[in-house]
Parts: structure tokens; sequence; C-alpha cells
């Protein structure tokens, strides 16, 4: 186990280097010069040049990278020019919304698609089976952004059963926490379970149809053990797969919900630096996303190994 958790963390160090090449390009991918579009056009050339220096702009692109990927090892992701901090600090102050938000999502994707495609699994070519089906075609269709809209209106104008926006943080009590992200993590799970649910159905369906099944059937095993313990466990791997790939995923690509509902998380972060055209910013919090994507797969990726051994002996 420890040369393939060796051997998986050695093959990150590529993705991240590439991965960090592309995210310190991102301040010179820019049309017109950094300093200058940060300062606005009202900006003097001697603020344009002393902010330059003060970026490490005037030094050659080499060196300017190495500066930058040397404080990434520090932990120094770089100093925000408009909010007067240090871009770590910013994104630690934004971090727990989005992953408060992204866990309650996830959670609700997984309570609904894993036993919705078990279930549609069993009762294949059913109406139930139909019917499953069609309602993860019409989350996989529907834009998370007019679904907040949806909820909006019926749970927050209609019934005022909810705030239509905001966001309270855990120390102010559990439920004032809650009630703000039930709707944005219904608009954000609803997709991902969708997108569980077809892959659990079509992963179980193909254990299903396997002659270890159809023996323990013939031996008279209960067919609750047939599906949770034999027929489940054996076709868990995709279906980790794809839990992996939707909580990454919602870490790194709720803004869209999180400007809608108004939640200060790290999507709302970036749209605000992109905005104020932030680089700093928008670099420490496109790389801290990326790494957490990739750091998200690798753990899935090892679970494999533990799950099924014979994932970790076929891959030494």
């Amino acid at each position: 186990m420890k040369v393939y958790m060796l051997k998986r963390l050695l093959s990150l160090i590529p993705v991240l280097f590439v991965v960090s090449i592309v995210v310190f390009l991102i301040i010179h991918l820019t049309p017109g010069d950094p300093a200058s579009v940060m300062l606005g056009e009202e900006a003097t050339k001697q603020q344009i040049e002393e902010l330059r220096q003060k970026l490490g702009l005037n030094l050659p692109l080499y060196q300017q990278y190495f500066h930058w990927i040397g404080g990434v090892f520090q932990g120094n992701l770089g100093f925000s020019f408009f909010m007067k901090e240090s871009v770590t600090k910013a994104i630690f102050d934004h971090l727990g919304p989005t992953i408060s938000l992204s866990i309650l999502a996830e959670i609700l994707a997984i309570g609904i698609g894993v036993p919705m495609g078990i279930l549609a699994a069993r009762r294949r070519g059913s109406v139930a089976d139909q019917s499953f089906m069609g309602l993860s075609l019409l989350g996989i269709s529907i834009p998370s952004f007019l679904l907040s809209l949806f909820l909006m209106l019926l749970f927050a104008v209609s019934l005022k059963w909810l705030p239509v926006a905001g966001y309270q943080p855990l120390s102010n009590g559990l439920w004032n926490h809650l009630q703000y992200l039930i709707m944005p993590a219904i608009a954000l799970g609803t997709m991902k379970a969708a997108l569980i649910a077809r892959m659990t159905r079509s992963s179980m369906l193909e254990v299903l149809n396997s002659t270890f099944i159809k023996t323990a059937r013939s031996k008279g095993v209960k067919e609750r053990h047939v599906v949770y313990k034999h027929a489940l466990r054996n076709a868990f791997l995709p279906i980790l797969t794809v839990i992996g790939q939707t909580f990454a995923g919602l870490i790194a690509g709720s803004a869209v919900i999180e400007t809608i509902f108004n939640i200060p998380g790290i999507g709302q972060l970036i749209i605000n630096s992109v905005l104020r055209r932030d680089y700093s910013v928008i670099q420490g919090a496109v790389l801290f996303v990326t790494i957490s994507y990739v750091f998200i797969n690798l753990a899935i990726d090892l679970l494999y190994g533990v799950i099924d051994p014979r994932v970790r002996l076929n891959r030494k």
C-alpha cells in the first residue's frame, strides 16, 4: 500500500508543475499592462511604474515565476492590492462557506442519487426505472442558476420558509447556518444527484447481470443481501469516482450559485477579484481550487486500493 501511495503522489509532481505555470500566466495573458489595468485609466505613469516594481512585473518572466512559486511553497500567495491583506488570509476567510455548501450539496446528491440508481437498476424497464431516469435527465438538463431562481420564488418569496440570500456562520447556530445553505445546496446537488443516479444504475446493472450474482440468487441468498452486500460492493468503484468528481466540482464550480445567494465563498471571491482585476487573489484562489481538485481526486484514487486490493496490485 505504501508503494502504491508513493507512486500516486509522485505522479502529481508534473501535474502540479503544469498547473502552477498556467496559473502564473493568468496575469500575463490578460490584454494590456496588469499594473495599468489594476490602477485604472486615471493612474499616472509614476503610479503604474511603482506598482509594477511592487508586484515584480519589471523583472524577467522566469524570475517572476520563481519568485512567485517560492512564495507558494512558503504559504505566501501574494498580497491583495484591493483587500489590503494577504491572499492566503483572504482565501481561508472565504473557505468555510464553500466547504459547508459543498458538503451539504454532496450529502443531498449521494442521499438521492445512490438509492434512486439502485432502485432503477433493480426494476430495469419498469415505470419506476423510466421515471427515475427521466428525473435524472431533467436534473442534468436544468441550469443550476435557473433552479436557484425557482427555489427563491417558491421557498423564500411565496412560502417565506427560508431567507432569500445571505450567510450565517456555524458559530451562530446550526439552524441559522443551514437555513441559508438549503436552497443553494439543492440547486447544486440536483445535477450531481442526477449524475450519481445514472452512474449507480449503469454500474449496478452490469454487476447484477454477472454470474456470481446469479449463483448467489440460485443458492437462495436474500435479495437484499444480493443487492447491497454483493452487487453494490462490486459496483462501488465507478460510483465512488463520480462522487469524488462531483465533490471536487462543487468546490471548484460554485461561483455562480454563491453569487446568486450572496454566499461569501471562494467562488464569490474569484468573481469579485476578476471584476476588480485583483490578479494576486485570482492567481492564489485559482491555484488553491485547482490543487484541491487534484488532491480530492488523488484521495479517491487511493481509496480504490483500500476498497479493492486488485486495483493496488494491478498498478504496481
